[in-house]
């Protein structure tokens, strides 16, 4: 039972270290819509790969967090970010014009 326990504490501390190294994941779009009122941005990510790579998907919107600047950015600027995700919203840590 000790060892059990053991063990199902280890996998869970593993998944919860492999999914925020995820979450950090350099990411790179196109900014859609900004609202500078809200502290959020909408942002078109770049597909990888090449099959459907001119299609991309539906922009989605991050909150931005306290700290980064939205002044210097603009629709249509191309971007890499870093976003986490805590309680369900999603929350750019890193944002770099490119």
């Amino acid at each position: 039972m000790k060892i059990a326990r053991i063990l199902s504490a280890g996998i869970a501390a593993l998944a919860i270290a492999g999914s925020a190294a995820v979450a950090q994941q350099a990411l790179t779009g196109t900014i859609t819509g900004i609202n500078r009122i809200n502290d959020t941005v909408a942002i078109k990510q770049t597909q990888s790969g090449t099959v459907g790579a001119n299609t991309g998907g539906a922009a989605e919107e991050f909150k931005v967090q306290k700290g980064q600047s939205l002044e210097d950015l603009h629709a249509g600027d191309k971007v890499s970010f870093s976003v986490t995700q805590t309680d369900g919203t999603r929350t750019i840590t890193k944002l770099q014009k490119q």
